[in-house]
């Protein structure tokens, strides 16, 4: 039982706060066939006598378009996925419990039930006036979990048990279906040196928010893929967590704006953008079309299918061409304002193909050694007040890890290491 976690109806949790629980299914699509009705109490006829219901032959196809390769967060080895799920019934199905099997011996790794499924849900464009969980004809739901897991305890291979209600059908009982089988990636992610030098760099991202990086799907050449599944946006910060000296409205004032962008790796060049204006101010924002959205930007290969992104560059700072290869720690441009960013940032993240609009999947990546500083419970007061300095429980300095979310870092004065 030490192995299981349970999400239940509970105060929502606080912004900021790496949500390390639940989880569900993965593989390559698993259509859900197999069904397990409750003991029947209610005195019907069973199923297949005169008079009963027909059995529920298809429900949920169940697909996990990315298996997850398990990544290190504030010491902990955690497993972020989605699950796709597809109501292929005539009526609406409204989820009620997931469970995430270890396959190996059927234990309960996770539990995922009430505000806590409502929390994990997105259903793109659902009907007006329908719950939270319901999933209706026709209509896809995607479940993003991130598990937090112990090395001893790592499932290799998972599946996944889904209780729901049919509307159609004349029972109270929940209706059960099993499937989802997929193996976890073997291996580690990608360990790269930093992207910036210096500090405090606030790591903005939460796996919660609705519009953030984790839960924004795009479609290309036939596929639904998340580009920025591990994406981070780097803010810098003073002593006293303020992003700017005097008006923030002035991209200028804000400290991290013209900082130096760093290659986080040997590697090859592949894209660049250099010429995109930004604004000078916050209230300016400049429009952009979509393909701009990335700003100016730089791709670097980092071999086996594995590229770095660097977004919202400053205008005119990209010191690198394509074709080029750069080392570790050599300068490739500076932070700026330009795409669709908030404010001056470095938007950075590692997906598989190197195409900047979103055909491609986001790659868990560790960052080689970064010091902790601190950490914000409420994303709002970031840029109003001083973070949340580390307990003396927690230990400083991290290797080898990806930063949490609303976390705030040092990375030392030598990118180069």
């Amino acid at each position: 039982m030490h192995r299981m976690h349970v999400l239940a109806a509970t105060a929502p949790a606080r912004r900021g706060r790496s949500i390390a629980i639940i989880v569900l299914a993965f593989a390559a699509v698993a259509l859900a066939a197999v069904m397990f009705p409750a003991a029947n109490t209610s005195g019907a006829p069973p199923a297949g006598a005169p008079g009963a219901t027909p059995p529920l032959r298809q429900s949920f196809d169940m697909q996990v378009p990315a298996p997850p390769t398990p990544v290190t967060v504030a010491g902990r080895p955690k497993l972020v996925y989605e699950l796709h799920l597809t109501n292929f019934a005539s009526a609406p199905l409204v989820l009620q419990q997931v469970e995430v099997l270890d396959a190996r011996d059927a234990t309960v790794v996770a539990v995922v039930r009430d505000d806590a499924l409502d929390r994990r849900m997105d259903r793109p464009h659902a009907p007006a006036g329908t719950g939270p969980r319901t999933i209706a004809p026709g209509m896809r739901g995607v479940l993003y979990f991130e598990l937090a897991v112990d090395d001893d305890t790592l499932p290799r291979i998972l599946e996944h048990r889904i209780a729901f209600h049919d509307v159609g059908r004349q029972t109270q009982a929940p209706a059960i279906v099993r499937g989802g089988r997929v193996a976890v990636r073997t291996g580690v992610p990608i360990l790269l040196g930093p992207p910036l030098r210096d500090g405090p760099w606030a790591a903005v991202y939460d796996p919660s928010w609705k519009r953030g990086h984790r839960r924004v799907v795009y479609t290309f050449e036939g596929r639904a893929r998340i580009p920025d599944r591990f994406a981070i946006d780097w803010v810098k910060l003073d002593a006293a967590g303020r992003r700017a000296r005097g008006d923030e409205d002035v991209v200028g004032n804000w400290y991290g704006y013209g900082a130096d962008v760093l290659a986080v790796a040997d590697a090859a060049v592949v894209a660049t953008r250099n010429d995109i204006p930004e604004s000078a101010t916050l209230s300016g924002r400049l429009q952009y079309r979509f393909e701009d959205g990335a700003g100016n930007h730089v791709v670097l290969d980092l071999g086996r299918d594995r590229y770095a992104f660097y977004k919202h560059l400053k205008p005119g700072s990209v010191r690198v061409a394509p074709g080029e290869r750069v080392r570790r720690g050599q300068v490739i441009g500076a932070v700026g304002f330009s795409g669709h960013a908030g404010g001056p940032q470095l938007h950075f993240h590692v997906a598989d193909a190197d195409s900047p609009l979103g055909a491609a999947e986001g790659l868990p990546f560790a960052l080689a050694d970064f010091d902790v500083l601190g950490t914000y419970d409420d994303f709002d007061t970031l840029g109003n007040a001083p973070w949340t300095p580390l307990g003396d429980e927690m230990a400083a300095r991290r290797t080898r890890e990806l930063p949490a979310p609303i976390t705030v870092v040092d990375f030392g004065t030598n990118g180069s290491q």
